[in-house]
């Protein structure tokens, strides 16, 4: 009897969890399909895109683009002088400039522009290279940020041409769908692990160590409370395909955005102050899931806190938020389903393109 007993409430739980994760599914669902999505703008242009290497948003800056102009020729850093003289594009359009592009790549820029064809630049990791970016922004002929506070720093370095262009969300990477039991939890978050990050992290330890908990990324060994949340811990880097899993498993996802000061793991040597929010704070709100976040001065630019996303400014506000929506289903599904709307209404990458065209 005792046997039969644990069976039914194990069958009860699955039955539970099924049904409560088809209904979260059935409803995103209903919200895909009813948003409305961006009008393209059709234009007689040729552009020649050139990859950073993220995937996640190279393949949805490509696809948008794609669905916009007459044609789109994608091209490594290292092709981008080759291809232009070859192609002759109406814009070369590079996508951050950092990271996998070679040092030399500003004199291909500066050939590109001496024969005539214009040049775009969207710096996405902003403010956090400003010892790179500094040193470019002048290069080309517009300069796209999505941060607000390196607009008055690249005009006031002499870019010529400089907008304020937010970041979005790969739709078709981002999305709701169906995880499986390995990726659920009641609480996540995937990130590197920058040191204010982990200051949170070690003071939410004894109140995360009995629930349900991912921590996953790089550098999680600076935890200084490692026994209490080494269950929940996964070290390394997990692909935005997997990370799209966990997303639609948790009940709730944390955001932390990383910090600004020169030193904290980054290269913002002059120190600009970041406004604005990450790639991450659309992402998350894409697979409609419920997201608590940290605040930057551009938050309510882009989502309305208490109504499509969550904000806290302390680790008591987080813990109080937390306890609050894993107990309080209909609210945290509503807001959940809510920034799906925004989202995909307004933070796509075809809204930016189209945008960013507009600009051009």
């Amino acid at each position: 009897m005792l046997w039969e007993g644990r069976k039914v409430a194990e069958i009860s739980e699955s039955y539970r969890k099924g049904y409560g994760d088809g209904y979260r599914l059935g409803i995103c669902r209903a919200v895909e399909q009813r948003v409305p999505l961006p009008q393209p703008r059709f234009r007689d242009m040729k552009i020649l895109y050139v990859l950073q290497g993220f995937h996640a948003i190279d393949q949805g800056v490509a696809e948008a683009l794609r669905s916009l102009v007459r044609e789109c020729i994608v091209v490594e850093a290292p092709n981008m002088l080759k291809m232009a003289e070859k192609e002759r594009p109406d814009l070369v359009f590079v996508m951050n400039g950092l990271h996998v592009f070679p040092e030399n790549h500003l004199e291909d820029v500066g050939k590109i522009r001496e024969i005539g064809i214009p040049t775009a630049v969207w710096f996405v990791d902003d403010p956090y290279f400003t010892e790179d970016t500094a040193r470019m922004c002048t290069g080309y002929d517009i300069v796209f940020t999505h941060e607000l506070g390196c607009v008055p720093f690249y005009r006031e370095l002499g870019a010529s041409r400089v907008h304020y262009l937010p970041l979005a969300v790969n739709t078709n990477m981002f999305k709701p769908q169906r995880p499986g039991p390995e990726h659920l939890y009641d609480i996540c978050f995937i990130g590197n692990a920058f040191w204010n990050r982990v200051a949170i992290f070690d003071e939410m330890a004894p109140f995360l160590a009995d629930k349900s908990v991912l921590i996953a990324g790089g550098f999680w060994e600076r935890l200084t409370q490692t026994e209490k949340l080494s269950r929940s811990l996964h070290m390394g880097f997990i692909p935005p395909e997997d990370t799209v899993n966990y997303y639609n498993g948790a009940k709730i996802v944390i955001n932390i955005h990383r910090p600004d000061e020169y030193g904290q793991d980054n290269r913002n040597i002059h120190q600009v102050r970041a406004k604005s929010i990450n790639p991450r704070t659309y992402e998350i709100n894409a697979c409609g899931t419920l997201q608590i976040t940290d605040v930057r001065e551009d938050t309510n630019l882009h989502y309305r806190p208490g109504y499509d996303i969550v904000t806290f400014g302390s680790v008591t506000e987080l813990q109080e938020k937390i306890s609050y929506y894993l107990e309080h289903e209909d609210e945290r599904l509503k807001i959940a389903w809510r920034g799906l709307w925004t989202t995909r209404k307004e933070h796509t990458f075809v809204s930016r393109m189209k945008e960013l065209l507009e600009l051009v």
